[in-house]
């Protein structure tokens, strides 16, 4: 997908809502904020994976009748095409068959997306922190920011009022950090917003065990704020960047600075597969994707990768 660079991922054209319909009343308030804030058109998507179309006759046998499953999910999409149409929002609704990860890279490849907003599911039985096979194989697999929302997260959690807007960017201090920072930075410019460098270090006394320095002592200090320095240069973002250091575990950190903060949004680093497995090897984007009570912004680092596209057969309520 080519990269429409960041000034246009800070405020979005093309915004693809990729929605298994039972996540709408989750997804679409931020998304017509989203759309708002940006003048942005929506794109409402719904994908019919394999034995979506699957029905009974009346003595119990099943059939396919894929029309009825496409019929469904239109009217359960057209209320909030309308919704967002009566707010003068472009939006059209989008039913497709196949695979839903491929499908929705294929749409956001067709659409020249900006943006793609999903939702999360929350933590299964077995403590198996799930973002869903969709959603995992969308943020491993697209060049663009991908935003989603969790099961707790409430846009009048995150709306601030009588208080600066804050986004809160954790990074990892890895060389693809400043993408991300940048991007952080230009949607904190472009929403008035304070913006936040986080990166969280093992515990103090797992540190001192170590004789590692701590705080602000640390080496990991003083390259947040070389960031910092370097992200609040960008001749684009126009808003004072803080730094913040924290000890403990990665995803109960982030979580809590960023309720501490009241903050609007969250940005995880860039990630390559690589960082991406190893931030995964103990949950932490998960976590933090999971409980987060505000959108999390995720994005990779710009390497394209071919991913095979489906036939195309569209369900489309104008």
């Amino acid at each position: 997908m080519p990269d429409p660079g960041p000034s246009r991922w800070a405020r979005p054209s093309i915004i693809l809502v990729a929605t298994d319909l039972g996540d709408l009343d989750r997804l679409m308030p931020f998304a017509l904020q989203q759309a708002h804030q940006s003048d942005a058109r929506i794109i409402l998507l719904h994908v019919l994976g394999a034995g979506a179309g699957i029905a009974a006759d009346p003595v119990g046998m099943p059939y396919y009748d894929p029309a009825a499953a496409i019929d469904f999910a239109i009217k359960t999409l057209e209320p909030w095409r309308t919704l967002a149409r009566t707010q003068e929002i472009p939006c059209d609704a989008i039913v497709r068959e196949g695979y839903p990860a491929q499908q929705i890279i294929a749409a956001a490849r067709q659409f020249k997306a900006d943006r793609i907003l999903l939702g999360t599911r929350s933590r299964s039985k077995v403590s198996k922190l799930l973002l869903g096979s969709v959603a995992e194989q969308v943020l491993r697999s697209v060049n663009l920011p991908v935003i989603t929302v969790g099961p707790e997260a409430h846009l009048e959690a995150v709306s601030g009022t009588g208080s600066q807007r804050v986004v809160l960017h954790a990074t990892t201090l890895r060389e693809t950090s400043s993408p991300s920072a940048a991007l952080a930075c230009e949607i904190a410019a472009a929403h008035q917003a304070r913006l936040v460098l986080m990166h969280v270090l093992p515990p103090v006394d797992e540190m001192k065990r170590e004789h590692l320095p701590t705080a602000l002592d640390s080496t990991a200090t003083r390259e947040l704020q070389i960031l910092a320095a370097e992200t609040g240069a960008n001749d684009l973002c126009c808003t004072k960047v803080e730094t913040r250091i924290a000890h403990g575990h990665p995803a109960i950190e982030i979580l809590a600075a960023s309720v501490e903060l009241n903050a609007g949004l969250i940005v995880l680093g860039s990630a390559t597969h690589s960082i991406m497995h190893n931030l995964t090897h103990d949950r932490t984007v998960y976590r933090v994707l999971a409980h987060a009570r505000c959108p999390v912004m995720t994005l990779r680092d710009i390497e394209e990768q071919s991913v095979p596209l489906p036939q195309v057969h569209d369900a489309i309520s104008m």
